[in-house]
């Protein structure tokens, strides 16, 4: 019924930019927020940046300047700009949203299947 696809991950060195993109499709009504967020081995699940429909973002303090979230509200899509990246930020980074669907008062929270993101030193 809603669908997000993740696209943009890779392999990049020390130093280097990516940009991931997540599409959301399907029967929306109303998409509320979008975000990202990162797993690597051994880690838990966390909280990279998210932004509203409103336009309200919100970021990671590990971010520390080097990432930017935006969104294309046109096309129900969210961008993640990396920059300087790190070795530490190599994870699976997943989409995630907060939207409503057609027909129905009940609020769903889909996710990505998540791209990889590898950074080399």
């Amino acid at each position: 019924q809603v669908q997000l696809v993740e696209s943009g991950g890779g392999l990049v060195q020390a130093g280097g930019s990516l940009r991931l993109s997540c599409a959301a499709s399907g029967s929306i009504l109303r998409l509320n927020a979008m975000g990202w967020y990162r797993q690597a081995p051994g880690k838990q699940r966390e909280l990279v940046a998210t932004i509203t429909s409103d336009g309200r973002i919100n970021y990671a303090d590990f971010v520390k300047g080097r990432f930017t979230i935006s969104r294309d509200s046109a096309n129900n899509t969210v961008y993640l700009q990396m920059n300087s990246l790190k070795p530490e930020d190599t994870a699976v980074y997943v989409c995630n949203a907060d939207l409503l669907i057609i027909g129905s008062m009940r609020l769903l929270r889909p996710w990505g299947q998540g791209t990889q993101v590898t950074v080399s030193s």
